[in-house]
């Protein structure tokens, strides 16, 4: 008798011990692990009132904008008339209307990079939305595809700043994955040509490539993501963002973080996808 209450006892401090230890997200704070029907949540912004979010699946998913509460559950599907070719991020204006980047370009061959408008009162009025088409193409790129040494044109990252949307490229060259050539286009509908600002290079690895951007709300900060660290920009000119003062912030995390938004000045809130059985969260970080 002693014996299995030894066993039992023993067994039952396993099944404490293990409901008890706390998963380790570096430097990451875990707010929520999101509904399943963000399994591939590719893009964050939060709604006008501050205490929901939108958030979207990227490519090949159905073309639905989700508005999900602070735990994680979808409390609204907007439908998006407009196809998901390859959605990849998320951001808004100062009146509430929502961006929705469909400009994930792999093999850097698509001539059809557009961004949908989705205009404030129908967000907030229905559950089926008709967007307005932001349509843009890169002025050196001549050849769909180009030639692997040259497909620097995907893009997954962009925010909206003062009327134009600027968009952070991620690289598809070998031993070039951390650049990123930061472009702008008018945040009007009809199709535009992107101007070419600067280039910032992370690192030379496919882990440092650029998957979401964001502006805080007062415009002096720019933070650009990748599955292990954010990248801050302080202190720059004008609308060269890449300018500036420069702070690298080392997540302590690795998943696939696909999804960055400002919470305020100083405080942003990070989705990732679900990837290896884990993922699927959103986070909170707190920036020096």
């Amino acid at each position: 008798p002693n014996y299995m209450i030894l066993k039992f006892s023993k067994r039952l401090f396993i099944i404490l011990l293990f409901t008890n230890c706390s998963v380790n997200y570096g430097q990451l704070k875990k707010v929520a692990h999101l509904q399943s029907d963000l399994e591939e949540v590719s893009g964050v912004e939060m709604t006008n009132d501050g205490d929901k979010f939108y958030m979207m699946n990227d490519g090949g998913n159905h073309p639905r904008l989700y508005v999900v509460n602070e735990k994680g559950k979808i409390d609204k599907t907007i439908y998006v008339e407009g196809k998901n070719e390859d959605w990849e991020d998320l951001t808004k204006d100062a009146s509430g209307n929502v961006y929705i980047g469909d400009f994930g370009n792999n093999r850097n061959k698509r001539k059809d990079l557009k961004i949908y408008k989705l205009a404030a009162n129908d967000l907030n009025t229905g559950k089926n939305v008709t967007p307005q088409k932001i349509e843009f193409s890169f002025p050196n790129q001549k050849k769909f595809p180009p030639k692997k040494k040259n497909r620097y044109f995907d893009v997954e990252s962009f925010f909206h700043h003062n009327g134009y949307l600027y968009l952070f490229t991620k690289s598809r060259v070998k031993k070039d994955y951390g650049r990123t050539d930061l472009y702008k286009i008018p945040a009007t509908v009809g199709k535009h040509e992107a101007q070419y600002i600067n280039t910032f290079t992370t690192c030379d690895k496919s882990d440092c490539w650029i998957t979401s951007a964001a502006i805080s709300p007062n415009g002096k900060k720019v933070v650009l993501l990748s599955h292990e660290n954010v990248w801050q920009f302080t202190n720059f000119k004008g609308d060269d963002f890449l300018s500036g003062k420069m702070t690298k912030f080392d997540l302590d995390h690795e998943s696939q973080k696909e999804g960055i938004c400002f919470k305020d000045n100083n405080t942003v809130y990070i989705t990732d996808e679900k990837a290896h059985g884990e993922g699927r969260n959103l986070y909170v970080f707190l920036l020096d």
